[in-house]
């Protein structure tokens, strides 16, 4: 029998980036705020954020509605390309388009992004540490890219698949690890907690 607690994950982009990427849009502020108050009933243990600017303000605004939750940055939640696809694993129909997409990754980001997602995948999902039968709830607060890698591994999908998938700004995705048993995808995208005007990708 596998031991462990059973590990809920609840992914979240960032709130809405200003046009320089240097913090938030007052909508990102909203939407932050609002993310954290709808995590106020989770017994959330720990808030990792990714170390940029979007991500830590977005996370710090969160935290302010949970009781006591820590912030941890973390590089591994960070904002890369965590699998860069060769043109034979791509749809014939989409290859080209996916390879323009991301034309601009270098060898060093492919390299960099790769290791990291690895890491993310370790510290992240599977169950967590603790008595079976118990419970954790962690939240990660981090960019596009990642939420697509995780969802993609819980899914079972092939490595190129975190393409696609496009997740709101604040909006949330909830993955349950539970030992013994497969990953379970309870939510994704959801942003019920945000009002349409304020809902931007």
């Amino acid at each position: 029998m596998t031991e462990g607690a059973t590990r809920y994950l609840y992914l979240a982009r960032h709130g809405q980036a200003l046009p320089d990427e240097s913090g938030l849009t007052e909508t990102g502020r909203r939407q932050a705020v609002l993310l954290g108050e709808r995590l106020r009933e989770v017994p959330i243990s720990v808030v990792h954020h990714g170390p940029l600017a979007r991500a830590s303000q977005t996370a710090s605004l969160i935290a302010g509605q949970l009781d006591g939750a820590p912030l941890r940055r973390s590089e591994v939640a960070g904002d890369y390309v965590p699998y860069m696809p060769d043109k034979d694993e791509l749809p014939e129909e989409t290859a080209g388009y996916l390879l323009r997409f991301l034309d601009w990754v270098t060898e060093e980001d492919r390299e960099e992004g790769a290791a990291l997602a690895a890491q993310a995948l370790e510290r992240f999902t599977g169950p967590a540490e603790g008595p079976a039968g118990e419970e954790r709830h962690e939240l990660v607060v981090t960019h596009n890219f990642l939420v697509g890698w995780l969802v993609r591994a819980a899914l079972d999908a092939p490595k190129w698949r975190w393409l696609g998938l496009n997740h709101g700004n604040a909006a949330l995705t909830v993955i349950r690890y539970t030992p013994g048993r497969l990953p379970a995808l309870l939510s994704w995208n959801d942003s019920g907690h945000i009002p349409a005007g304020l809902r931007t990708l």
